[in-house]
């Protein structure tokens, strides 16, 4: 009989209990992407579509154990890093990671929620580029967390470039720079690559209160186009549409009394399996 094993993706997140964001962001995606999702919990974000009211830290000993666990059990094809604010918890994941480097990583350096929330702790910044950067294939932040990286205003696409040429240069291998906040008639996105090159992503913008988690999305998406072997352009350009698509077809729901989340189902895809040689 033959035998099957599934892309797995690796979601290294916060928790959101209203759905939209976080780990169940993470795992909604990676399983609408026809993936097998696994997760380690980094942080317990009491939050809900209107914004983050707390956040309780997971000891890092049990950040350890969960990754232990895991990779003992269930190697990821792709890894996504989503919420790490600590440099505690930075040095573990970054001291498991590196006896892995084969395997591709995508560093989503959540900062600011969409709300405007700051989610991180100021000493963790420098222990994320330190430590992290080297190791991600491609980090995602927005207008706002690339202002922090880059130590400057970021307010238009001229900004973007100039930052994202910043941001390379804390030993990052890529940066896909998201423009969402940019005050145009076309949402655009900025994919500095490992050669250096730029390119430039355009979508319509619609009008919708459904944002929630689309960062989550995005980054858990690359991870999970990068586990069906996709090219890093490809992944990041695939990734790019189903997100857009995942916000449009949310535009007209609503859910809870804030920014909504997305529609990650709108066109599910079965699971991937590749035969066991």
């Amino acid at each position: 009989m033959k035998k099957y094993q599934y892309p797995t993706v690796l979601s290294i997140a916060g928790f959101d209990g209203s759905g939209g964001a976080g780990i169940q962001a993470d795992l909604k995606t990676i399983s609408a992407l026809g993936c097998y999702a696994t997760t380690v919990l980094t942080a317990l974000p009491v939050q809900n579509t209107t914004g983050v009211q707390s956040i309780f830290s997971i000891p890092t000993s049990v950040v350890k154990e969960q990754l232990d666990s895991i990779f003992d059990d269930i190697q990821p094809s792709a890894i996504k890093i989503g919420m790490v604010h600590t440099p505690e918890l930075v040095e573990t994941i970054a001291a498991k990671l590196k006896n892995y480097p084969k395997i591709p990583v995508v560093f989503d350096p959540v900062m600011v929620a969409t709300s405007g929330h700051k989610l991180i702790e100021d000493e963790t910044i420098k222990s994320i580029t330190e430590l992290l950067f080297p190791l991600a294939d491609v980090i995602t932040p927005n207008m706002d967390e690339a202002a922090i990286l880059a130590q400057m205003p970021v307010e238009t696409i001229e900004d973007m470039r100039i930052a994202g040429n910043k941001i390379l240069d804390l030993s990052c291998k890529s940066v896909l720079l998201k423009g969402g906040h940019l005050k145009s008639d076309l949402l655009t996105s900025l994919f500095f690559g490992p050669d250096k090159t730029v390119d430039e992503f355009e979508f319509e913008k619609f009008e919708t209160q459904n944002m929630h988690g689309s960062g989550c999305t995005l980054s858990s998406a690359i991870a999970s186009f990068l586990a069906q072997k996709n090219s890093l352009l490809n992944s990041v350009t695939k990734a790019q549409e189903y997100v857009h698509q995942a916000i449009y077809h949310a535009k007209e729901v609503k859910i809870g009394k804030g920014n909504g989340p997305l529609n990650h189902f709108f066109n599910p895809q079965k699971l991937v399996k590749y035969e066991l040689e």
